[in-house]
């Protein structure tokens, strides 16, 4: 995390502001495990959106309900594959329908 936190020290004093934006990226098959991953990194680096990797398979990724409303971070993007064009912007209502 020190790391981490160096990098974002470095991007600010090089480009006043940045980094404009921080993404935490979660595997959608990691369980509650991922609840205390994101509160570190968040506390750490002040996260400012998450991308939802990895709901091609059987995962529903249901943990980033309560990560999102918990830190109060919005989901922004899902992976639904392994290629750039399988990045999506994240869409409630279909997520929902997944889920369920």
């Amino acid at each position: 995390m020190e790391e981490l936190k160096k990098i974002k020290r470095t991007i600010s004093k090089k480009l006043p502001g940045a980094p404009h934006e921080i993404l935490l990226i979660l595997d959608a098959t990691t369980g509650q495990n991922a609840l205390s991953q994101a509160e570190l990194f968040n506390d750490a680096l002040d996260v400012t959106g998450i991308a939802l990797t990895k709901l091609d398979g059987t995962a529903k990724g249901g943990i980033v309900v309560s990560i999102c409303n918990a830190l109060e971070i919005p989901l922004n993007y899902i992976g639904v594959g392994e290629k750039i064009e399988d990045l999506q912007e994240f869409d409630p209502i279909e997520f929902v329908n997944a889920l369920f």
